[in-house]
């Protein structure tokens, strides 16, 4: 769709965070819970150029390990429970703060990957041998 313009870089960002199309805003860019559309069903584009690789596991998994560690923290020292209520307590919270926000995280990626063009890494005038 040549007639469209790049989205800057807060509307790409708004795209990601709704799981739509990084072009238009429009389709939606999941078939499953992280599975993708093979193209946006409202402009056609094509998401075989998507390759988020681990990075949204990995944000995900910083993020969520300091909110989780740091409360368990808080707790053991002010209250010391048990062990077991540990596990009780902590487990809902640790599921809740990694599968929630990872579909957002990855189409996030997937929206800022598009709009910056990123693409595989190159050397310049280097001839393979």
């Amino acid at each position: 769709m040549p007639d469209q313009t790049l989205p800057t870089v807060t509307q790409s960002a708004l795209r990601g965070l709704a799981c739509r199309c990084p072009r238009c805003g429009n389709g939606k860019l999941y078939a499953g819970f992280l599975n993708l559309r093979p193209r946006c069903e409202a402009c056609g584009l094509d998401f075989a150029f998507i390759d988020t690789g681990d990075g949204p596991a990995i944000f995900i998994i910083m993020i969520a390990g300091a909110i989780v560690v740091g409360c368990a923290l808080i707790v053991e020292v002010k209250y010391q429970p048990p062990f077991w209520l540990h596990a009780v307590f902590w487990l809902p919270l640790i599921l809740a703060t990694t599968l929630l926000p990872l579909r957002a995280m990855k189409a996030l990626l997937i929206a800022l990957q598009y709009h910056h063009k990123a693409a595989p890494g190159r050397l310049i005038d280097r001839e393979p041998k």
